[in-house]
């Protein structure tokens, strides 16, 4: 049976006006008409497109109205989006559609602006489909936290086809268009918060307060403030999409707001936080008085400084955070990771009374990767989450072969318990790897248990940071800065010496300066840090802090509930996949950038080395100096062991294989490899997201986690001590020279009233 058609009537070239009731119309233009159906695409609906005007496919844009709504335009950005098209207009013979390109798509936003409708960016979900819409947001955010508001409508440059250049009228252009941001019944806006905002903006240009008698994500009242004033507006959201519609709006006030005649508009504290907000954006570490001053500047009035201060803190303050919610999220959002990227591993504990104690994910193409393509090395660090309940995130990241960051594995647990043990045993049992593993981390991890009985035949390399900050913390009071900085470039210096000579030569250097500082070295376990001792391969490098570029966002970030921290980290996850796999695509050498760099840099320093010819496998490379290091290519030795611990010939090694007229490609660790980088991305992490808050509601009877009780510092509160501060001049006590007595002087010592 034949698919059924819906004729398309594509219009461009016109322009948006604006009508009485504030519905749009198109006008001027060209129009060319076409077909679409069930099947249709949306690439192939904007190639076509495209080929009627000439236009660049990437610069245009396709919009259309919804039926019996001429206020709110829809963007069809995508395969969805077109077949909610043919959804709206299932009924209809024809449909007209708007193709906006990038040049004139600007000022057809600014008189929308202007008439209070609004574009819709976002796809609008038809009815048959509602159960995968998002729910309302914003129902729960307070007006005064409004920092994401639209720059089209806050941006005076935005609002008005006018250069904004006279600073006497900036306010008055800005204002103006705020008045139009509540046009009447029926207006639409995107979803709850849209429809604040507006009305926030409005009530400033007009001059009054109002407050909230219904403040819910479907329903929405409020009255003006002042006593006896009748206004009013009622707003309710459609029960098939996030859209929000007026309801019921009165027309005027009796108190006189919007009637002021005064040619400079007044300036509100409400005003100035919006100002100061916008200032922000671009400014974030702006001071109150260069704000004030941009103020100034570009909409002619002067913002006083506690205005302004209060604007920054207003600015600074920290929204509510459902942490509640969040916690009961977790498994539903764990059961998504599940089914959206098989193979994953997520686990979450909770103790008896449902308390959140901890949880671990691994997605699948972290563990795929990192097996297949990554070096047997694990970085495990830790840091502290921003919450109101001390909890802290342990992660486990690998290195791919162009040195950049890998996750594997990262946990959440409170801080009652140690928990790296458990993180470790999780860690195994998701790898599932027999092959000998290289850990970086701090010595404190497996001080109770050491790493080697968890991994079998694995090695525990020390974090050099975090040694010398120990080192530097326990030596303070016996070494002065100077001594301290000396002994530490030894300490480096010992770390990184391959032989045991270059190590023994350090080491005997920190004896001379300190030997208490020698003896702390000795005892700290070199085995575990020192190169020319250590047993594992570490590859170059010495901290553990390889991903603290990728997971600091988790220590800066105001708090956020933990479920949207577990998708946040998924996600950003998975966008670090998808920039590494389209790196990929541009490598043409069949090692990664990064180590052909550096082979380059050791064939540099081989052209100034002279090896003998020898019958062998082994060599002798004898340097300007003349100093001598044996190379044996087969077991890929180098008697400098820098071959050994980076994975690529070192200098000595490359004049070798050069003059064997070998490869260096051959004598390169399989790590380093195009091939190997490949296989490591070669999977790809799906998306995952909490519930809808609206779902979660009706769910609110059935708690499944609960947030950890929140810990005290244990230990009395430290208390100031009160200084005591004289005020006033400080006045010298009275002394009477007659009677040598105190409190009075000599003109009322009662000696001479006495003697009169």
């Amino acid at each position: 049976m034949a698919k059924a058609k819906l004729i398309v009537v594509c219009q461009s070239g016109g322009k948006f006006t604006l009508s009485g009731d504030g519905s749009l119309s198109y006008v001027g233009g060209d129009a060319h008409a076409t077909s679409i159906n069930t099947e249709s695409k949306f690439d192939e609906l904007k190639a076509e497109v495209a080929e009627m005007w000439k236009y660049d496919p990437d610069s245009l844009t396709i919009k259309y109205f919804l039926p019996h709504n001429r206020k709110t335009l829809i963007t069809v950005s995508n395969d969805k989006d077109l077949q909610h098209l043919l959804d709206f207009h299932g009924n209809s013979a024809t449909v007209d559609v708007y193709v906006v390109t990038n040049e004139n798509q600007t000022s057809n936003q600014l008189t929308m602006c202007h008439s209070g409708s609004r574009m819709v960016d976002e796809p609008v979900t038809p009815p048959a489909s509602f159960t995968h819409a998002a729910s309302v947001s914003g129902d729960t955010e307070q007006l005064d936290s409004m920092a994401s508001l639209s720059r089209d409508m806050d941006n005076p440059n935005n609002l008005t086809s006018e250069a904004p250049n006279d600073k006497d009228n900036g306010l008055q252009k800005l204002l103006k268009s705020w008045e139009n941001c509540l046009t009447g019944l029926e207006q639409r806006f995107n979803n709850a918060h849209d429809f604040r905002v507006a009305l926030n903006k409005f009530s400033i240009a007009r001059g009054f307060e109002y407050t909230f008698k219904t403040n819910k994500a479907r329903y929405v009242i409020a009255k003006c403030k002042a006593e006896g004033c009748p206004w009013s507006i009622q707003a309710a959201r459609l029960s098939t999409t996030k859209l929000f519609l007026i309801k019921k709006m009165s027309k005027t006030h009796t108190c006189g707001a919007g009637k002021s005649s005064s040619r400079q508009p007044k300036v509100s504290s409400k005003l100035v936080k919006f100002l100061v907000k916008e200032k922000l954006r671009d400014a974030p570490h702006a001071k109150p008085r260069e704000i004030a001053d941009g103020i100034l500047q570009d909409y002619g009035f002067k913002a006083r400084y506690s205005q302004v201060w209060r604007g920054i803190e207003s600015a600074k303050e920290k929204p509510q955070v459902p942490y509640k919610e969040g916690y009961n999220q977790l498994p539903s959002l764990f059961k998504q990771i599940a089914e959206n990227n098989p193979g994953s591993i997520a686990t979450l504990i909770t103790r008896e009374d449902l308390s959140f104690h901890r949880l671990f994910v691994s997605l699948q193409a972290s563990l795929h990767g990192f097996k297949n393509g990554c070096r047997p090395l694990l970085f495990l660090d830790t840091l502290t989450i921003n919450s109101k309940y001390q909890s802290e995130l342990l992660t486990a990241t690998a290195l791919n072969g162009n040195e950049g960051i890998f996750p594997v594995a990262f946990a959440v647990v409170d801080i009652v318990d140690d928990n790296w043990d458990w993180f470790l045993l999780q860690l195994k049992s998701a790898l599932s790897i027999f092959q000998p593993v290289t850990f970086v981390a701090d010595r404190q991890i497996g001080f109770k248990k050491p790493i080697s009985m968890i991994f079998k035949n694995s090695h525990h390399g020390y974090c050099l940071r975090r040694l010398a900050e120990g080192l530097k913390r326990d030596l303070s009071g016996s070494c002065s800065e100077e001594v301290l900085q000396v002994v530490l470039t030894h300490f480096y210096d010992a770390a990184h010496a391959s032989t045991l000579d270059g190590f023994r030569k350090s080491i005997e250097d920190i004896r001379n300066i300190s030997p208490e500082a020698c003896e702390w070295i000795l005892q700290s376990g070199p085995e575990h840090w020192a190169n020319a001792l250590f047993q594992g391969s570490r590859y170059g490098h010495y901290s553990s802090d390889v991903a603290e570029t990728f997971y600091s966002w988790v220590t800066e970030l105001p708090a956020i509930p933990i479920a949207k921290l577990i998708e946040t980290i998924c996600c950003k996850m998975m966008g670090l996949m998808n920039v590494q796999q389209s790196d990929l695509s541009q490598w043409l050498t069949k090692l990664t950038p990064a180590v052909e760099f550096e082979l380059e840099q050791q064939i540099l320093k081989a052209n100034m080395l002279q090896v003998p010819v020898s019958l062998g496998s082994t060599f002798e490379v004898c340097d300007s100096l003349g100093a001598i290091n044996v190379v044996n290519i087969d077991p890929w030795d180098c008697s400098c062991r820098e071959w050994q611990l980076k994975g690529f010939p070192c200098c000595h090694a490359v004049a070798v294989l050069q003059q064997s007229g070998r490869s260096l490609y051959d004598y390169s660790s399989e790590y380093f490899t195009i091939d190997a980088f490949r296989s490591t991305y070669s999977n790809s992490i799906n998306p995952v997201a909490v519930v809808d808050m609206a779902v979660l509601q009706k769910k609110s009877s059935i708690i499944e986690v609960r947030p950890p009780a929140l810990c005290h510092i244990s230990g009395p509160p430290k208390k100031r001590k009160k200084l005591y501060r004289h005020k006033g001049p400080f006045k010298r006590p009275l002394h009477c020279s007659k009677c040598q007595g105190a409190g009075h002087n000599r003109a009322t010592c009662h000696l001479s009233s006495k003697l009169l």
